[in-house]
Parts: structure tokens; sequence; C-alpha cells
């Protein structure tokens, strides 16, 4: 029986392309924008915590360059931020911390601050500041102008990474980091822009931790160099009175005694 197919057709058929299915795959595009995300990052730096390692960073500062482990060496230190040269609570700030510098070394600390300004905007504040204070600031202004060292320690407003594609990079909070000779961070204070620190605390919590680590000790409520501290639980009335002398029981927990200053 004749074919009713021509002769060309089975070639034809056979030159057809060859049909190759893929699995479908569903993109989903970003809900945020690349650029915000981008931006955005630093939001997930996770939180310092107390007796964790201070971050170590290199910077530039009104001294120079810095290592800051190096910089705190054997002694104690003060990390303190502030949002922005020639603002008027950072310049009475700065300035009060400058005139207590002969406390601070009593206690062998450290200060060094930081803005988010470049160098050459913090030696023309520095001359502000001595100015308008009347003092002689001497202690290294970090420059963070890219807020490398801000977000490495998290002095970031939330609002202001909530809002960072439209408002920009975000300036840093008032923050305060004591660390000890260890690098170790013992103490945290976190401040609005809008509001200025009080030295004498900060003097007051450094008091506290220094006596707590050389005497064994803690410190209540209000609590003053020189006044009377409290035993740790930990610690026996008996041992307290050899090792301390006079202790006043008020509560089998709750007992005084008085190491000085």
């Amino acid at each position: 029986m004749a074919s009713i197919l021509p002769r060309a057709a089975p070639r034809a058929i056979r030159a057809l392309p060859r049909v190759v299915t893929r699995p479908k795959v569903n993109i989903q595009r970003p809900a945020t924008p690349l650029f915000r995300r981008f931006l955005a990052t630093p939001a997930s730096q996770p939180h310092l915590r107390l007796g964790s390692e201070a971050p170590n960073f290199k910077a530039k500062t009104t001294h120079g360059d810095i290592d800051f482990h190096e910089f705190i060496g054997n002694s104690w230190a003060i990390l303190f931020s502030h949002p922005a040269d020639f603002t008027p609570v950072c310049t009475t700030e700065l300035g009060a911390f400058a005139k207590l510098k002969d406390e601070f070394e009593k206690r062998d600390v450290k200060m060094i601050g930081l803005s988010a300004n470049d160098l050459t905007s913090h030696d023309k504040w520095v001359e502000d500041i001595n100015e308008v204070c009347q003092t002689n600031l001497q202690f290294p202004i970090i420059a963070d102008a890219d807020r490398k060292i801000a977000y490495m320690y998290d002095m970031i407003d939330q609002r202001d990474l909530d809002n960072i594609a439209e408002k920009g990079i975000p300036f840093t909070i008032r923050s305060v980091f004591i660390i000890d000779p260890n690098k170790k961070i013992r103490l945290t204070m976190m401040y609005p822009a809008s509001t200025g620190r009080n030295t004498a605390e900060v003097l007051r919590v450094i008091d506290s931790l220094q006596t707590g680590d050389k005497k064994g000790v803690v410190t209540p409520i209000n609590w003053e160099a020189g006044e009377d501290v409290i035993v740790p639980p930990s610690v026996s009335t008996e041992d307290a009175r050899k090792k301390f002398g006079e202790v006043k029981e008020v509560k089998p927990y709750l007992r005084f005694t008085n190491v000085g200053k």
C-alpha cells in the first residue's frame, strides 16, 4: 500500500527542535529595595553584653592613629560618643569631662570621645570647646564620619535605622562604655541625643566597680565613695568580720561594712 505521506516528511519531523522543560522557579522580589537593605545591615549588629570583650578597632583621632586595645593598655577606659561636632549639648559634655581630667587620672581611667565628623572638624571643635567651657581638652576624639565604630558598638537610634533610606546615614546617640584593663565591658549607659550626661554619675560607677573589684563587696543605692558597702551573701558574717572588722547586720542577707576610699 502506498504511503500517503511525502518522502521528506519523516526527515522534517526529525528536524523539529527538541523542547526541554525545566521546573518552574518562583522568584520573589525583595520587599525592601536593595539600597535600603544594604544600608540597614548594621541593624543586625548584636548588642554588646556586660562582661564581653570590647571590640577592638583602629581609628584616626585628634591624637593620631590608634589601636583601641593598645590605647587602653593596663588602664581602665571610658569611651563616650557624641552625635556631631559643634552641637550645643555635646560641647557642654566634652568641656565638663575635660575639666575632670585629674579625677579620671586619679582612678587610672583613660578618656576617649567619638563624634560623627572628620578630623578637620574635630580640631576646630576642640578649640571651640576650650573657649566656651574655659578648659583644656586633652583626651583624643575619634573621627567616625562613616559610623563604622558607631555601628560596631551599636551607638545608633533604631528610629534612625528605620528611616535610613529617607534621612541617610544616622548620627550616633550618647553612649558610655566603661572598660576594665582586661578589655571587658563593665558598664554601659545609653542616652538620647537630646539629653546630656551626668559626669558625677560616671565617676560614681567607676568608684563602685573599682571598689568591688578590690574589696569583694557590692554597693547600695546612691552609694558614694567612702560610704558603707554591702557584704555579698556568698560571704558569711564570721568571714566578713575577719576580713573587714566591724560588720553591721540588718538582716541575715543584708550586712554593711566600711572599706574606706
